[in-house]
């Protein structure tokens, strides 16, 4: 898969590919990531990119012209089809379910926004869909773009080093993750889970779905009520909540 990021501080960007599964993806050829500076698009001695916002206010506004020639040259190095998304506070929640959607686009191209916004024409000229990682305001759009940079690559086949784990985590299944444990078995008197050591792997599977659906109901209710359950998991979940409230303190 290949990304394009048009951002004023492509180091940035480039700094994050070298880590983790970003890397290991990238080593391994199965994503390719770009990036296109607006400054490189200007034609004045001081690169300006951006300007005062007319009908006053604080802050400074990204020029359209820099922004849109970058997105320009940007798209060139993707195929045709390619998403153009610009991450913003303003944008639609960028979703487990949104990612796998992504991830099936022939390229994207990401424009991370910078000060106090961009001039509304560049969204409406050069941009397909606006994004947002969550109901708060950040600095800019260049760790929003890592994030959904970061989701895709590990729906890649072959970039985790066991697939099962991008089917496994937190939001795959509409649910959160079920608790996780390693050695050893006893730390500060806290004790693993026997079902967890017990080599039924059934009843392993089981404990692990209720926890799930359990943290799931206590901490993103409205998953649940997004996630329509059957009568078994239904069960699971009335299980949980019973354990629950007999351990609670009389």
């Amino acid at each position: 898969m290949r990304v394009e990021v048009v951002t004023l501080f492509p180091a940035m960007i480039a700094d994050a590919l070298r880590h983790g599964v970003l890397g290991r993806a990238i080593e391994r050829g199965l994503l390719q990531v770009g990036t296109e500076d607006p400054r490189a698009h200007t034609t004045d001695a001081h690169h300006t990119v951006d300007d005062r916002p007319y009908g006053g206010g604080p802050g400074m506004v990204l020029k359209p012209e820099p922004l849109c020639a970058a997105i320009a040259a940007a798209q060139q190095r993707l195929p045709a089809g390619a998403l153009r998304i610009a991450l913003s506070a303003q944008g639609q929640p960028l979703t487990q379910a949104r990612v796998v959607e992504l991830a099936r686009a022939p390229g994207l191209l990401l424009v991370a926004g910078r000060y106090e916004g961009i001039d509304e024409r560049v969204l409406q000229l050069a941009i397909d869909l606006e994004l947002s990682i969550g109901d708060y305001v950040l600095s800019g759009g260049e760790l929003p773009a890592l994030a959904l940079i970061d989701a895709l690559a590990r729906l890649l086949p072959g970039a985790l080093g066991d697939a099962r784990s991008a089917a496994e985590e937190s939001f795959a299944q509409g649910l959160l993750d079920w608790p996780h444990y390693t050695r050893p078995e006893v730390y500060a008197d806290l004790e693993v889970p026997a079902v967890l050591s017990s080599g039924d792997h059934a009843a392993i599977a089981r404990w692990r779905l209720k926890q799930s659906l359990g943290r799931t109901w206590l901490r993103r209710p409205e998953l649940i009520d997004r996630t329509p359950l059957d009568s078994a998991r239904r069960a699971l979940l009335e299980e949980f909540l019973t354990e629950r409230a007999l351990r609670a303190p009389r």
